[in-house]
């Protein structure tokens, strides 16, 4: 018999490719994460990984036993699902990025206080792409998060993915700014501006790269900052733009328009198989209802 737990740090060392990194997604020990992988080795009597310098690669049997890992895992979650069949007690944990846990995530909790009072929520502030990894660590059952290039696939059998919210995005100045002068501007206006971003690694890096370039520009970027508070005092003290956060200062906010209009898409995810479990699937209805709102007030994340 395959004990899942340790098929579970398989697949995490598969995603992260070194066992240091795994042990840190998983808080585990780097020996830890060794002895795991021995013991699943041994339980199914097969070698699962070889030394490839400072590094390990997983064998052809590791990468087979992981192609049946996804439907083994999905069918544990609804397996989960059945014995929690009627349930309205327990606990869920809801990860997502610093707006979607302001916008979305906060009031969803508040939600499920009300109409679910036997059901313990926790929310965790984390960018997208820890998100996913914290699904797969089980370390948390929801994600609210914004897709980059690099997130991971919509069919990931890993995963189930569905959208959210679309958030046009609008575009931040300075008050006095030339920009306010107008009721709405294109983004290609903004192009000799300089810019005010979070840094790379940020899930609203990729946003603006991406809209800019569609708007005909590369944006120049003159500061960053990692907190929206930073970047609104930045734009609020004239030293660049940035496409809009929750404004915290004396700044102007300019609808824009144009084809394409910057817009971010926000999605669901969590473990394939587990939206069925009772905790999981009450969360999300209460995620999914809060989303309906503000769709239909027209709100911004």
């Amino acid at each position: 018999m395959i004990d899942l737990r340790r098929l579970s740090v398989l697949r995490v060392l598969a995603e992260h490719g070194t066992v240091t990194a795994a042990a840190e997604a998983l808080h585990l020990t780097p020996s830890a994460v060794s002895q795991q992988l021995r013991l699943l080795a041994k339980e199914v009597g097969v070698e699962l990984l070889r030394r490839d310098g400072r590094r390990v690669r997983l064998t052809p049997a590791a990468v087979v036993l992981l192609e049946h890992a996804d439907s083994l895992f999905a069918q544990w979650e609804r397996a989960r699902a059945d014995l929690t069949a009627g349930e309205e007690a327990g606990a869920v944990r809801m990860c997502g990025v610093s707006s979607t846990v302001a916008a979305l995530l906060g009031p969803a909790v508040t939600r499920l206080r009300q109409e679910h009072p036997r059901l313990t929520a926790r929310v965790i502030e984390e960018e997208s792409a820890d998100c996913y990894e914290l699904l797969l660590a089980e370390a948390a059952d929801i994600a609210v998060v914004l897709p980059t290039p690099e997130a991971p696939p919509v069919d990931d059998p890993r995963f189930t993915q569905w959208p959210l919210l679309d958030d046009p995005q609008d575009l931040l100045v300075a008050a006095g700014h030339p920009l306010t002068r107008q009721d709405a501007v294109e983004l290609a206006d903004a192009a000799r501006e300089p810019w005010i971003v979070k840094p790379r690694h940020n899930d609203t890096y990729a946003l603006l790269q991406v809209a800019c370039a569609a708007a005909g520009f590369t944006p120049r970027i003159a500061h960053e900052a990692k907190e929206w508070f930073a970047v609104s005092a930045l734009v609020a003290a004239g030293l660049g733009v940035c496409l809009v956060p929750p404004p915290q200062h004396e700044v102007v906010r300019i609808p824009l328009r144009g084809n394409p209009r910057p817009s971010r898409r926000i999605v669901g995810c969590v473990r394939r198989g587990s939206e069925e479990q009772w905790p999981i699937a009450g969360a999300i209805a209460a995620i999914e209802a809060v989303c309906a709102e503000r769709a239909t007030d027209g709100r911004a994340v």
